[in-house]
């Protein structure tokens, strides 16, 4: 299951977000988004587990504890063809 979360610190880390996670299951993957230009985070990453029962669990665990300096927002990740379309205006 591949799990969204949002509200991140602009200062976390995925080490930081692997050692978290899995404490509630096998972690696969962890991606922090950052700038093209700039490499700096945008704040918000994506966690991989394999077995949806820990990934449920982590996400009720997780979601709005408070991670650094931020209470971190995280739940199932929607595919793109899932969510609302962004009009940008130009």
């Amino acid at each position: 299951m591949n799990i969204y979360i949002g509200n991140l610190s602009f200062n976390a880390t995925e080490e930081e977000l692997r050692k978290l996670f899995s404490e509630h299951g096998d972690v696969s993957s962890v991606s922090i988004i950052k700038d093209k230009y700039t490499a700096k985070s945008r704040g918000f990453a994506f966690v991989e587990m394999a077995d949806q029962s820990e990934a449920e669990s982590a996400i009720q665990a997780l979601n709005d504890k408070k991670v650094g300096d931020r209470d971190i927002k995280v739940n199932q990740a929607r595919s793109r063809s899932d969510r609302p379309k962004v009009r940008s205006g130009f």
